[in-house]
């Protein structure tokens, strides 16, 4: 029975030449949404072959197992996948991406809960900061506005859901500015960015020699930025976005010579002061249904063998 190995060697080369084809393509900066769904289409690829992978590995090492898998499966179905021809290195192979999957799942649990705690805490914080006025409603502003000499924004997500703005960013911010900020900031929230962040951090952290992972990682920081950046810019133009992370961002050091966590910001501001360059919507579309196949092809490698069997 080759099919498992099959699986494994695919997602094996995926998770090996897509970060690299991808970072080589010029239009991933430029389509910044259309690359983070190419991205999660790779992954989930990867992961679906993995999965498949170890469902056959586990039908082929336990009787148990293949009749829940191939229960209703005619005969000719069970035959075409020669289970019978397994070594002993099924099991093994099971149980290893079985170790994995669970693996997966707990980094993905820490994470979450890891962040929880941290927006548990700033909630905390940014009631001592900001405490609740008499007679006023808990939970019924969604802007918040603190003391403070750095100007800064963020959204913090929750039930309810909060935007923060600093004194020094209002006073910074001139005329649509700040309403370019907050359109970043809704911007996050209305796509679930967090989601994407959660994932690719657990990925990353519970396989950190998987170079797929690590580079999901490192796109997901970098393009949801973008994303956001271009929701921003389509309701109050590209430089009145550009301006806002110029102010936003001017004390910190970003625009010098040395580098810092947020060397990403000067890229961002130099590419909403190109002019748009976006891909045909044809292009794009093709893209996207490219995409869109990846994931569909491990599920056609593990249905080949029942297939001819039928056909």
């Amino acid at each position: 029975m080759m099919v498992p190995a099959v699986l494994l060697l695919l997602g094996a080369l995926t998770a090996v030449a897509a970060p690299r084809l991808l970072a080589r393509a010029d239009w991933t900066d430029r389509e910044p949404v259309l690359a983070l769904w190419v991205w999660q289409c790779v992954v989930a690829a990867v992961l679906l072959c993995c999965a498949l992978s170890m469902t056959l590995s586990a039908a082929a090492a336990w009787q148990a197992v293949r009749g829940h898998v191939f229960g209703t499966a005619p005969r000719a179905v069970v035959e075409a996948y020669a289970f019978g021809t397994t070594g002993p290195w099924a099991a093994t192979t099971a149980v290893a991406l079985a170790c994995g999957g669970l693996w997966s799942a707990a980094m993905l649990v820490r994470e979450v809960v890891r962040t929880r705690a941290r927006r548990r805490l700033r909630r905390a914080e940014l009631l001592v900061r900001a405490p609740r006025l008499p007679g006023e409603e808990p939970g019924g502003e969604r802007l918040v506005v603190l003391e403070g000499e750095r100007p800064d924004a963020w959204w913090l997500p929750g039930t309810p859901p909060r935007l923060v703005v600093t004194t020094a960013a209002l006073r910074r911010l001139k005329g649509r500015q700040l309403d370019a900020v907050l359109a970043h900031e809704q911007g996050h929230a209305q796509a679930r960015h967090d989601w994407l962040l959660h994932c690719s951090a657990a990925l990353a952290g519970g396989f950190p020699r998987v170079p797929v992972f690590a580079a999901f990682r490192g796109e997901m920081h970098r393009l949801v930025e973008l994303a956001a950046d271009d929701m921003a810019s389509r309701r109050f133009g590209r430089l009145t976005t550009a301006l806002a992370l110029v102010e936003l961002n001017e004390d910190r050091g970003v625009f010098g010579p040395c580098p810092t966590p947020q060397a990403h910001v000067p890229q961002r501001v130099r590419r909403l002061l190109t002019p748009p360059d976006r891909l045909t919507a044809a292009r794009r579309l093709r893209l996207t249904a490219a995409a869109s196949l990846v994931p569909v092809i491990p599920v056609l490698v593990a249905l080949v063998p029942g297939l001819r069997a039928l056909g």
